[in-house]
Parts: C-alpha cells; structure tokens; sequence
C-alpha cells in the first residue's frame, strides 16, 4: 500500500487564493473540466468493457465458444471488478484521482489488444479476467473527484450526469462495434483500446486532481469537525494515519446499516442492468427474431434511455426527496418490474415495440444505477466515498454470477421464458431491498461531526 500511495500521490496544495471573484470564476472553470473529463473518460472505460457484449455472437461461433463459457467470462469479469472496485476504493480515496484513472484506462486498453489479437479461451478468459481487474480502477477516482468538487446539496444532481458516462460509453461502443463486427470481430477490441489510449494521455495533462491542488478552499459542507484546523484537503487525506483512516472507514461505511442495505440492492439492479446489457443482442436476436445489427442499436437505446432516467432520478432526489436516493430508487424499481414484464409477454413481433419496453427498461433501471453510489457516497463522506462506493460495486458485481454464468445456463437449458421470470424475481427482490432503505439519512456529514466531537 505504501508503495502505491507513493505511485498514486496526490497533488501538493497549491499556494490558495485570496480573491473571492477570482475563487468563483476559478471554481466554476474546474468543476466544469472535472466533469466533463470525468464523463469522458469513464465513457471510456466502458469503449473497453462493454465490446465484448457485441463480439459475442460472433466470435462464439467463430471461435466454437458456447454459451456457458461466455457466460462464464462475464461472471468472472464481474466478479473480479467488484472485487477490484472495492479494494482500489480504499486506495481511491487517498490517491490522486486523475493519474490513478488514467493507469487503469491504459491497463485496460492493453488487456482488450490481448483479447482481440487471441484465439484460445484460455488466453481470452485471462485476458478478460485481467481487463475485469482494472476496470476497479475507474470508479473510485471518480468518486474522489465529485465528492470533493461538489457539495452535498447537489451531489446527486451533478453524479448523475457524470453517471450518464455509463450510457454513453456503452451506447457509442454498441453502436461502434455494431459496425465493426460486420468486418472483423477482433476490431470491437483493437479499436476501442486504440481510442482509450488517446483518451487517458488528454487525461494525464488536463484534469485537475482536488480543490486545494489548485488554490481552491474546499466545496461548502463537505468539512468535518476534525478537518477544520487542517489548511488543505490534500493534508487531510495525505497526513491523516492508517488507523485514523481505518477507523473513520469503520464508523461511516461499515457501521452504516443503509450502505448495508443499498449495496445487497446494487446486487438485484446490477443483475437487471447486465442481463440486458451482455444478453441484450444475443436475447433480441433468439427470443424475438431480431437480426443482431439491429439487436446492437436497441440495445443500444437501452442505455441511452438511461441517461434521462439517471438525470431525473438525480434531480427529483435533491429537490423532492431531500437528498434520499433510496426512496427515488424505490419508485425507480417499480417501473423496472413494468417494463421487464412488458418485453416478455409483448404478444406481437414488432421491433418498435420491443426498442420501446427496451426504452422504458433503461430509463428505470439506470436511476437505481447511478444513485446506489451517489447516496454511499454521500452516507460516507468524501472522506470515504470511494470505500463505500466500493463495497456497493461488490455486491454488484457479484450480480454477474447470476447474470452471466447463471443466466447462460439457464437459458440454455430452459429457454428464454425461464430467463425473463428470472429477471423479473429479480426486479421485486431489488424494490424490496430500497423499501428497507427508506428511512436513511439524506448524508453523512453531521454524523461524522458529531462521532469526532464526542
């Protein structure tokens, strides 16, 4: 760990400024950057993720991959990010977030040129393993960054359209790779690797790491009792020790029965969100008749019907909700169960139908998404946002034993009508879960002020 924080130091505190209009002008110019490059660079993450959902079909037959070994390279992908996404929160959090996503987006772009230039499914399933590894690296940073450029008030407003990175890197790739496999299945990979390596060098030399690294007092609110005789962010995160830090990550991520709750949550929405996203094409084309270059653009609106529903979902949170992004999550999921319900028992063949409850689909389930981690986030404080973020993405991600591997072999064996009521059970575990959650606190600030005062 220590040789990593040395890897990953955050940026000194630069000398602060004093002028209040040039403050604001400067804030307004920043947090503008941060997250326009933490949109962009997530995106991209996903250019080198998502690839492999397209290639699917394809390279199986090419290759003579069945159904269970693919479903088996998704579950242990996952499984490997959840995993990475919570132990590289711990480091997240204390590491400086622009060279930290950068690495990840690089190591990532190396493992899909291993992938796309390999036959064998050892060599695929190890590289695969490895992109799901480094894909962990992607979401703490971010975590850093919105939690420490944006207060609480708005958190759940500006995370969300951070969050439509999601979507976006996830649609383009769709539709990316939906022209790429018609010509060679190997370029869904060489291609996005190529353009994740362009991404992360602009990374490296344009986004700025915390406030404090470049002048600037921290973001109102987000200030503990015990940080406020420290000069800069930057010391808080950087001098605090080991067992200041572990114990902090003890009382307000893992004594938080709510962040309990809404990550074993994050479980049933991420298990929805991937059947869709990694069987999409693959369902449309066998339980609907769908070609699979039309099956890659549906689902491909899919995702981008996720961006109104996570901006939504951000906005009624802070102004309706108080800040509670579980209650929002609650309402969220009971469309999900409608829309899930609506594409498999639609009695008709008709694509514009199927793109419409695909539609609906993303639209709900996307707003559970994006504010499972905003409300960790903001439960733990910036202080141990990453962490907690973390622990969710481990339930999440662990979601990919059921929707790859477990999945594939459903279907195989049962047919795609089992997988829907699959889904759909699904669907009414994850509302429950949020219903539990509905008394928790909006975030995190005033009880951490109140542990250190007592």
């Amino acid at each position: 760990m220590p040789s990593l924080l040395t890897l990953f130091r955050p940026d000194p505190p630069a000398p602060p400024l004093t002028d209040p209009v040039e403050i604001r002008t400067r804030y307004r110019q920043f947090q503008l950057r941060t997250l326009v490059w933490a949109i962009v660079g997530y995106a991209l993450f996903y250019f080198v993720r998502k690839n492999l959902s397209v290639a699917m079909p394809v390279m199986g037959k090419t290759l003579g991959i069945g159904k269970p070994q693919l479903g088996l390279f998704l579950t242990l992908h996952g499984v490997l990010y959840g995993v990475s996404k919570f132990a590289n929160g711990f480091l997240g959090d204390r590491a400086n977030a622009r060279t930290f996503m950068a690495t990840g987006l690089l190591l990532s772009a190396a493992c899909n040129l291993w992938f796309g230039l390999s036959s064998t499914a050892v060599l695929l399933g190890v590289a695969w393993m490895l992109n799901g590894w480094f894909q962990g690296m992607g979401f703490p940073p971010c975590a850093r960054l919105m939690t420490h450029w944006f207060s609480p008030k708005e958190l759940a407003t500006k995370m969300s359209i951070w969050n439509t990175s999601h979507s976006i890197g996830a649609g383009c790739v769709f539709i990316l790779c939906g022209y790429l496999v018609g010509f060679n299945w190997r370029l869904c990979f060489i291609v996005p690797a190529a353009l994740a390596v362009c991404t992360a060098v602009l990374m490296l030399v344009t986004l700025p790491d915390t406030p404090a690294s470049v002048g600037l007092p921290d973001v109102e609110g987000t200030t503990t009792a015990d940080e406020d005789h420290r000069p800069t962010d930057d010391v808080t995160d950087d001098v605090q020790s080991a067992a200041d830090f572990r114990s902090f990550i003890r009382a307000h991520v893992f004594a938080n029965p709510y962040i309990w709750i809404i990550s074993i949550a994050n479980f049933f929405v991420y298990t929805l969100r991937y059947a869709m996203l990694d069987w999409g094409p693959t369902l449309l084309n066998e339980a609907k008749g769908v070609k699979i270059s039309d099956a890659a653009w549906m689902v491909a609106t899919f995702e981008l019907s996720g961006i109104a529903g996570m901006l939504i979902a951000g906005r009624l949170t802070d102004r309706l909700f108080g800040g509670r992004g579980a209650r929002a999550c609650l309402f969220s999921m009971a469309g999900t169960i409608l829309a899930t319900l609506l594409l498999w028992k639609y009695p008709a063949h008709s694509t514009l139908a199927y793109t419409l409850f695909l539609c609906l689909s993303g639209f709900f389930i996307y707003g559970p998404q994006a504010l499972v981690g905003i409300h960790a986030a903001n439960l733990a404080t910036k202080r141990a946002a990453a962490t907690a973020v973390g622990l969710t993405g481990i339930f999440g991600y662990a979601s990919t034993v059921l929707s790859g591997w477990g999945l594939g072999l459903l279907v195989q064996h049962y047919g795609w009508d089992r997988g829907f009521l699959a889904m759909l059970i699904v669907a009414v575990l994850g509302t429950l879960c949020f219903a539990a959650a509905w008394p928790a606190k909006p975030h995190g600030y005033a009880a951490a002020d109140l542990s250190v005062c007592n």
